[in-house]
């Protein structure tokens, strides 16, 4: 099963040019997925030559992705797996490119159904892509029509990164969390919102946060759903003493770091070399993702507990069609270089929720509540598209275990106080 079984809900195409017109000068065009045959007859050809490596004898995962897993996946991508199928599905949305600060962004765009839809920016990871959240969209588009308040409606814009999916691949240098952000405000502008609320995870976490630390005054609220890598707060000289939970959070997170990092440090450090095979080898590239999904997610091991082989190919297939597997890891490299590292006394000035499933993200009017409480509303009906658990426990702690695991949120409130402030601060005056 795959984005089939969303079809039904995706957004009715508007007439070619009506976002052009709503736009603030900004060359707004309707997109349509649409993969030249010759390439899918490439891609089964990839596969078909295969040149396996050999495997310890019963090391299933626990040298990186299992090779009778992998050798299964890629038979099934290469004879079974319906490309167009899923193209149609994806297709059923609303999907448009915009020049954005000279780059071409790509992004689906649904108007929400309610009395005052509040416009939402939600932003994906790697090595996710913009297909994980369509699960998401009609729920939160539409929430009275699967039992939610339609006062709670969003309109959505989904865009892919820079150098992801669709969206252009940068070719200078810089093209980091704060200047995504920059460019996710030009692109709300050119689709007529002046404020917004943004959600992020992973990577879309860190562009999430440099909005609602850069763009206060645009950004209405946020909401998080990976804390270790979305921002790092002061812990200079002056700041206050850690926590013993602080402190084993931190050892926990270095220990992660150490078994599970190693990506990271690749993509971070020399991100170009492992370009060279990943998109060269429809397999290498699969079990550079797949591994990822298994270990990021909830599923005990059993990667198609939470994902059925056409989710996991349909946003693998979108990384190898477009050739971005390397444009995508040079984001961690560009990160690297200018991180979210908070100096002392600075913090998030945007109101932020839902970094707990608490009565916290319950409040009431303010919209960083809003914003919060529907995205879980929304995982909660459909499971939404997230490869990680909201929370270990089911309740009051940090939205997302992310890489390194969970910190209770009684531990951690104080130092998200420090850096994103009162998350049930009502705003002043109704943002639209």
């Amino acid at each position: 099963m795959g984005l089939g079984a969303i079809k039904e809900h995706g957004a009715a195409r508007p007439p070619a040019g009506a976002l052009k017109a709503k736009g603030l000068h900004m060359d707004i065009q309707p997109f349509t997925v649409q993969i030249p045959e010759a390439e899918l007859a490439d891609l089964r050809s990839r596969l078909a030559r295969t040149r396996w490596p050999d495997e310890i004898a019963g090391a299933d995962w626990a040298y990186g992705t299992s090779l009778a897993y992998l050798q299964d996946l890629v038979r099934y991508w290469q004879t079974r797996f319906d490309w167009r199928a899923q193209e149609r599905a994806i297709n059923a949305f609303a999907h448009f490119r915009a020049t954005v600060g000279g780059l071409g962004i790509h992004f689906v765009h649904q108007r929400g159904t309610g009395p005052a839809p509040l416009p939402l920016i939600i932003t994906h990871g790697w090595p996710g892509s913009f297909v994980e959240m369509l699960k998401i969209l009609p729920l939160l588009s539409d929430p009275a029509r699967y039992g939610g308040d339609a006062r709670d409606a969003f309109d959505v814009v989904i865009p892919s990164l820079p150098g992801y999916g669709f969206s252009d691949r940068p070719s200078g240098r810089g093209m980091h969390p704060f200047r995504i952000a920059d460019l996710w405000v030009e692109l709300m502008a050119g689709l007529g919102y002046q404020r917004f609320g943004a959600q992020g995870g992973d990577w879309g976490s860190s562009v999430a946060s440099c909005l609602g630390f850069a763009h206060a005054d645009t950004v209405v609220g946020i909401h998080l759903n990976y804390i270790p890598g979305s921002y790092a707060p002061y812990l200079g000289p002056g700041a206050r003493e850690l926590s013993a939970a602080e402190r084993a959070f931190q050892q926990e997170r270095e220990r992660w770091v150490q078994s599970e990092g190693g990506y990271g440090q690749i993509q971070r450090t020399k991100p170009q070399t492992l370009a060279y095979g990943l998109n060269d080898s429809p397999a290498g590239l699969a079990a550079w993702i797949v591994e990822k999904f298994r270990a990021w997610s909830d599923c005990d091991g059993d990667v198609e507990r939470r994902f059925s082989k056409d989710e996991l190919l349909t946003n693998i297939a979108i990384y190898w069609f477009t050739q971005t597997i390397g444009s995508s890891t040079r984001l961690y490299y560009e990160g690297r270089q200018r991180p979210l590292q908070f100096g002392q006394g600075e913090r998030i000035q945007a109101h932020s929720c839902a970094l707990r499933a608490g009565p916290a993200a319950e409040g009431g009017a303010d919209a960083a509540a809003r914003v919060g409480r529907a995205l879980l509303q929304s995982a909660a009906l459909g499971r939404a598209a997230a490869r990680r658990p909201l929370c270990r426990d089911g309740g009051a702690g940090v939205v997302d275990a992310g890489h390194p695991g969970l910190l209770p949120a009684a531990a951690i409130e104080s130092r998200i106080h420090e850096c994103y402030g009162d998350t049930r601060k009502r705003l002043a005056e109704r943002a639209f």
